[in-house]
């Protein structure tokens, strides 16, 4: 008699009994994680079995198996996973009754309404498909019988597994490339404010890809313990995921994630989502370590000679560092290093493998930090130069920061680093979690390095500005003590500590007063120059603000942004060595080009415009190697008078046109242009899709707005009615406020709101109604960052001076309406 596997249920245990265990198992809460998945596979293969038995008994078929595979087959069933089923036979029952021995087995599955992803093949046909579908071979990896002939089962997957490592060479790198095209369309889980738990990189996938290269005997994945524990933490988010939504879903949307972090019995939703990281990261690093000994081994074998030397050599081996050599592409511990005599030892093998572009070996960082003692309080100077160093390699500093950190390295030599490990930061703008974000700032500052006088402090700072972060209050004011503190740790003096305190303190200081201030009023330079206090600081704190931005996200920073931060700077250091600069006009005040536009447009008492097609920094590049045009310099120029501002930015909008960043300015009277002034408008735009308009249409229409033939207001609407956005929905209100005495000269009118369409025009429009008295927009400074606007106006009243209090409050109530 063949052999099968034997189930200890009833065999009349049919679906109605099944669907009532399944559904006590799932909510009774007595089994959870892995006891509770692996109990749903038990509980299947008991129901499966026997529906299997029955439906051989009815179709005369006895040399056939059901077999579970994928994640089935590993026994890892979430509430919602697919049923992977293969019924295998060996190619002699008849073709009718083997149809309906599948449908016996198919259609009480779906009548459940259970996902099934089923084939009936004999182990040949299932050879041949895995042999041409690699995502089938990989399922097949993990066949388990769940009844019927033991044999056929354990012969399929002996040749499954054979053919799996004789093909490795070939599959191994077509794995590796799937992986990579789904890291591009999904992500990396861990820097993902909704991430696919599955597909994303970091994520199941990934995990399954590491048990089939581990399968195949080239290499085996490092932390074997780590991975197993984040697969649980993945598995059982999955889980909780399934069972709150009560959908077969892997993404972990930002609505579900309070009831998911509940279900698994989570203080909240950022610490469920700093849990996922933590399992992602430990995941990736793991994937990074495999494929690169997969490469390793897979050239060296292509590169082996058919004759073997008949002495085994040596690998050669190269010095970076005291203690520290290259070995196959690695940075590797030397044979008779003293780890346990050595406390610099792990700074000084990290400084060496990233200024060689050399991976830290995981065996070395391991061995670090199994074996070398604590550094002593404060560190001595060699570690603190080791630091550095290893901070200014650039790039290649991150993948060994990362080994570091896998092993809890980091950590150890700096214990507030906890505080932002995989921290999220639910902000759109921000690309990268917490911890990388400032890994990333730094790695931005080392290119700034040369630019300043102490890059060690620079580097520093970089690494800790949102240090602050991982504490409550104000990161800012938090961070600058936990900075000065952590900079004494790490062996700098209180003087060089207080640096780098008011470096944290101040890092968002230049970029928000240069995009929300008016730089001409000597108020704003007198602020700016009183908090940094000497120029060494403005230095540091002007290189901060640009690898920061830099290191946010591609939405923080633009040479606009540079070109505003960069006069601030310099209207600042003229200020702190007395030379009276900060009087000097704002840069988009009155160019050569704006005081021609003015002049031609008191002449000619109309509009006169200028639209400059300009490329950012960073912007894609054309075949040429040329910089694409990527936005525009809209310089408009026109005699002084009631609504200009709400034409304006009303036309932009009615051509489509975004408005990253603006400046408004009146100037005048100018020579030749009697008695009255003109306002000149500095404005970077692009165009939100198409190409951008013509500068004489521009021109055509402005005008006809001017002359009242054009209807902004009433064309807007129209849209607005016609094109229902959802953009910004769930949103928070527009927040309008008045910034006492940011200026003596005018009174500073500040908006944050959701940024749309429209949104200077209604602004604008509010102006123009402007209470009793009157009001005149003096300045004007705009930035959109992310979805997100925040806009400074510098208003007066019709005499030029600043609104009293009443009306200022009047003022922003009346912008709160338009914007409402």
């Amino acid at each position: 008699m063949s052999s099968t596997v034997v189930s200890t249920e009833a065999e009349d245990s049919g679906p109605r009994g099944y669907a009532a265990a399944r559904l006590h198992l799932l909510n009774d809460g007595e089994q959870t994680g892995p006891a509770r998945r692996a109990a749903l596979a038990a509980l299947t293969d008991q129901w499966l079995a026997a529906l299997f038995r029955s439906a051989c008994r009815a179709t005369g078929i006895h040399t056939a198996a059901l077999v579970a595979t994928g994640g089935y087959g590993r026994g890892e069933l979430s509430p919602r996973s697919d049923l992977d089923l293969l019924l295998l036979h060996d190619g002699s029952a008849d073709r009718g009754a083997l149809a309906a021995l599948a449908d016996r087995l198919w259609y009480p599955v779906w009548d459940l309404g259970l996902a099934l992803d089923h084939s009936v093949r004999t182990p040949g046909q299932a050879l041949k498909t895995a042999a041409d579908d690699l995502k089938v071979q990989l399922g097949l990896l993990d066949a388990r019988a769940v009844a019927g002939e033991l044999g056929l089962v354990a012969a399929l997957r002996t040749a499954v597994l054979a053919d799996w490592r004789n093909r490795a060479p070939s599959r191994l790198p077509a794995l590796h490339e799937l992986g990579r095209e789904r890291a591009e369309r999904q992500g990396e889980l861990r820097y993902l404010l909704e991430p696919d738990l599955k597909e994303a990189r970091g994520g199941l996938r990934d995990s399954t890809a590491l048990r089939a290269v581990a399968a195949s005997w080239i290499a085996d994945a490092p932390r074997r313990q780590g991975l197993d524990r984040a697969r649980r933490t993945l598995l059982d988010t999955r889980d909780a995921l399934h069972l709150t939504t009560g959908r077969a879903t892997d993404r972990l949307a930002l609505q579900e994630q309070d009831q998911v972090a509940a279900a698994l019995g989570l203080l909240d939703a950022d610490t469920l989502l700093r849990q996922v990281y933590e399992a992602a990261q430990t995941m990736s690093y793991a994937s990074d370590v495999t494929w690169r000994e997969v490469h390793r081994v897979l050239g060296a074998r292509s590169t082996r000679p058919r004759l073997r030397p008949r002495r085994r050599t040596e690998p050669e081996r190269t010095s970076l560092a005291e203690g520290v050599v290259e070995q196959d592409g690695e940075a590797v511990l030397a044979r008779t290093v003293r780890p346990d005599r050595d406390p610099v030892l792990p700074l000084r093998a990290a400084a060496a493998a990233a200024q060689a572009g050399l991976p830290l070996s995981p065996h070395a960082a391991r061995r670090l930090a199994a074996e070398c003692p604590p550094l002593p309080l404060p560190w001595p100077a060699q570690a603190r130069e080791e630091f550095i160093t290893l901070l200014g390699a650039g790039e290649s500093a991150v993948p060994v920061w990362e080994a570091l950190d896998a092993e809890g390295l980091i950590t150890r030599l700096l214990p507030d680093w906890e505080r932002v490990r995989c921290r999220p930061q639910r902000n759109a703008v921000h690309t990268w979690t917490v911890d990388r974000h400032l890994v990333e700032t730094a790695v931005r500052a080392s290119a700034l390095a040369r630019s300043v006088g102490r890059p060690d402090l620079l580097l520093i700072a970089a690494l800790l500005h949102d240090i602050g972060k991982g504490w409550p209050g104000d990161h800012s004011t938090v961070g600058a003590t936990i900075a000065r503190d952590m900079a004494l740790r790490i062996g700098f003096d209180r003087a060089d500590a207080e640096i780098v305190a008011t470096l944290v303190r101040h890092h968002l200081l230049l970029v928000q007063t240069a995009t929300r201030r008016d730089l001409a009023d000597p108020a704003t330079v007198r602020s700016v120059a009183g908090a940094v206090g000497s120029t060494t600081v403005l230095e540091l704190l002007h290189a901060l603000t640009e690898a920061d931005a830099l290191a946010t996200g591609p939405a923080a920073w633009s040479g606009w942004r540079g070109l505003l931060v960069a006069d601030l700077a310099a209207r600042v250091a003229e200020a702190l060595v007395g030379t009276g600069g900060g009087e000097r006009p704002a840069p988009t005040a009155l160019t050569a080009d704006h005081e021609r536009l003015a002049v031609e447009a008191l002449r000619t008492g109309g509009p006169v415009l200028s639209l400059t097609a300009q490329a950012e920094a960073g912007s894609v590049t054309s075949p040429e190697n040329e910089p694409e045009p990527v936005g525009a310099q809209l310089s408009i120029a026109l005699p002084d008078r009631p609504g200009i501002l709400p034409a304006v930015a009303g036309l932009l909008a009615l051509h489509r046109l975004t408005v990253r960043s603006a400046e408004l300015r009146t100037v005048g009277p100018l020579p030749g242009g009697g008695d009255q002034s003109a306002l000149v408008l500095a404005w970077r735009v692009a165009a939100a899709y198409g190409s951008l308009p013509q500068a004489a249409r521009l021109r055509s229409d402005l005008v006809r707005v001017l002359q009242r033939q054009l209807d902004i207001a009433a064309r807007l609407a129209e849209r607005e009615a016609a094109y229902p956005s959802r953009r910004g929905a769930g949103a928070p209100p527009p927040r309008v406020r008045v910034v006492p005495a940011a200026s003596h000269h005018a009174t500073v009118i500040e908006v944050r709101a959701q940024d749309a369409p429209g949104l200077l025009h209604r602004i604008g429009l509010a102006f123009d109604e402007g209470g009793e008295g009157g009001v005149r927009v003096r300045s004007a400074h705009v930035s959109t960052l992310g979805a997100n606007a925040v806009d400074a106006f510098y208003v007066t009243d019709l005499t030029g001076r600043p609104l009293a209090a009443s009306a200022a409050a009047e003022l922003a109530r009346s912008i709160e309406r338009q914007l409402g």
